[in-house]
């Protein structure tokens, strides 16, 4: 490949890591306790390499929302990068015991891996006891608030993103993602006839409800009615 035509596929992606690190810096200054503006922006610092900038926006993420297990493991991944190991490992060890009380089966793994390499011992954690008014089908342990709180009558959107949040997610937790999800529609000014749009919409719900593609996978191989390859358009917001 020539220089000419890494500039030109290069290029686009460096503006665009731009324009994502001033739409964050302006909807976390509008709104500073925004905790997934916050992991938003950290994550564009990070793509940008401005690590220092990252670790920090991250640190406030999980302040915020210390729920936020993916948060604690990227934070981490930085942290290390910028040869902070003691820090890194404080954060891991905490960030494990969080992901394992709310059952995040990836995060616990991925800083699991990372404790090891830094050759310090992964901690024990002990699963939350299930609460009894569960069983009775109409309620659910949120995934995000680690609460008890009522399902949702249906899975909000076809696929398995909409399954999946029928099954981890309370109707509170999803009122509240509709409200900010209305602030991510009007700073990012996403237009829903745009399916690029589209796209950034769900990656940002995802982003916020901390659901990656292996979760998605793992909760399809385990019984979910939909399988990745059966996932719809990009969803659009939903009044559920």
């Amino acid at each position: 490949m020539s220089i000419a035509t890494a500039t030109a596929v290069c290029y686009p992606n460096r503006m665009e890591t731009q324009m994502r690190i001033a739409q964050w810096e302006n909807m976390t200054q509008a709104d500073p306790t925004n905790d997934m503006g916050w992991f938003s922006l950290a994550n564009a610092y990070r793509d940008a390499d401005r690590l220092a900038e990252s670790e920090k926006a991250y640190a406030k993420s999980i302040e915020l929302n210390p729920a936020m297990s993916r948060a604690f493991q990227f934070r981490a991944e930085v942290l290390m990068k910028l040869d902070r190991n003691d820090e890194a490992a404080e954060a891991l060890t905490k960030g494990y015991e969080t992901a394992g009380k709310r059952g995040d089966v990836m995060p616990m793994r991925a800083m699991s891996e990372l404790l090891e390499k830094l050759g310090k011992p992964v901690p024990e954690v002990q699963k939350p006891q299930i609460p009894v008014e569960v069983a009775s089908g109409d309620t659910i342990i949120d995934r995000r608030s680690g609460s008890v709180g009522a399902k949702l009558p249906d899975p909000p959107m076809r696929g398995p993103l909409g399954q999946f949040i029928f099954d981890h997610f309370t109707q509170d937790t999803w009122r509240e993602w509709i409200g900010m999800g209305t602030k991510v529609i009007n700073e990012l000014r996403l237009d829903f006839s745009n399916e690029e749009h589209r796209k950034t919409y769900d990656q940002q719900m995802m982003e916020w409800l901390s659901i990656s593609e292996q979760d998605l996978a793992q909760h399809a191989e385990k019984g979910g009615e939909d399988k990745p390859s059966e996932q719809s358009k990009p969803s659009e917001p939903a009044d559920k």
